[in-house]
């Protein structure tokens, strides 16, 4: 095991409640390619180096053995409950009256805590697929989005709030159009945006609108995700690895591309959540966001590379008469994939 890492050498990250959070977690998909006690290895590995935030979510069907892994750290006096940011999420066949309740309370029982500190929507309809289905897969009971059932969900949100089961409450793979439909109507505001941000995939306009209104942007896939399903994976997907930004600041700085990935997103102000289970790799992704920052020009540099390259573009949960995934970003700007209230 490396050196353990003093955890208050890395940055933290602002809420709207002026709480600060690590400003770097680690991811617990496994992309259908690693096992639920592989995952609770790396996130035991993890903890015991320095890492203090903690990505999870129903549907990664790990939690259970994440659980055993958060009550061993703590018997063992690696890390006090107080220092942990445990994350989780309702996944979408749970939006229904009583069940994100139902969802939350097995999170808890598998994840062995007595509250979450931050617990998301996971995508913002109740349209699921089975795990490990290819991208042709399609559920027919899946519907566009609709306002009325995600405030539905939502309010099934604030309740677990209101019962201290949960700290904060976030929002995932939103875009704008949802969100300036559904904030109005939020009694308990969303600390947290998660969405896919990478290089090659910045999202500046979704950024910006989340910083906006003190939605702390997490990003998932902050290295472009090389080891993600075979369904989310097209023909013309970009590597960020292999950005010519990327890889110039790599030879500059004499580190991976990936850690090059991981320190612009720091410096940009998101919270990366990258997946590992191989110790030098989350030992190193934990590492670079303490040291030997990115200039201003690598920055810009890096900036300049975005080219709108959508990875999980969410094949699997379209519904009969889509257009196409990007119904379900709403690409356009419009409401017209959305379902009428």
């Amino acid at each position: 095991m490396a050196e353990k890492m003093n955890a208050g050498l890395v940055p933290t990250r602002a809420l709207y409640t002026g709480e600060r959070i690590p400003c770097i977690g680690l991811g617990t998909f496994g992309s259908d390619k690693y096992s639920p006690e592989q995952i609770a290895e790396a996130v035991y590995g993890a903890i015991k180096f320095g890492y203090r935030m903690i990505d999870c979510a129903a549907v990664y069907q790990n939690e259970d053995k994440i659980g055993e892994v958060l009550r061993k750290v703590m018997r063992e006096g690696v890390v006090k409950r107080e220092e942990l940011f445990i994350t989780s999420k309702v996944w979408n066949d749970m939006h229904g009256q009583g069940k994100v309740m139902e969802s939350c309370k097995k999170s808890l029982a598998d994840l062995r805590l007595d509250r979450i500190d931050l617990y998301f929507v996971h995508w913002p309809f109740p349209n699921y697929h089975a795990p490990g289905c290819g991208k042709d897969a399609r559920n027919p009971d899946s519907r566009p989005f609709s306002v009325e059932e995600f405030m539905a969900a939502w309010r099934q949100c604030e309740e677990l709030v209101d019962k201290g089961l949960v700290r904060y409450i976030g929002m995932s793979n939103m875009t704008i159009p949802k969100l300036e439909a559904v904030l109005p109507l939020c009694r308990i505001k969303p600390a947290a945006l998660e969405m896919e941000l990478h290089p090659s995939f910045q999202q500046p306009e979704l950024f910006d609108y989340a910083v906006a209104h003190e939605l702390l942007p997490i990003g998932y896939c902050p290295i472009g995700s090389p080891s993600r399903p075979e369904r989310d994976r097209t023909a013309d997907d970009v590597a960020d690895g292999e950005l010519p930004a990327i890889t110039a600041a790599a030879r500059a700085h004499g580190i991976h591309p990936a850690l090059v990935c991981l320190k612009w997103a720091v410096q940009r102000g998101q919270v990366p959540i990258p997946f590992s289970v191989k110790e030098p790799q989350y030992v190193s992704n934990l590492t670079c966001v303490t040291e030997d920052p990115l200039s201003e020009e690598e920055m810009a540099a890096i900036e300049k590379e975005d080219c709108n390259c959508r990875l999980v573009k969410g094949q699997v949960f379209l519904w009969e008469g889509a257009n196409g995934w990007e119904d379900l970003w709403d690409v356009d700007g419009s409401r017209a994939a959305w379902k009428a209230e």
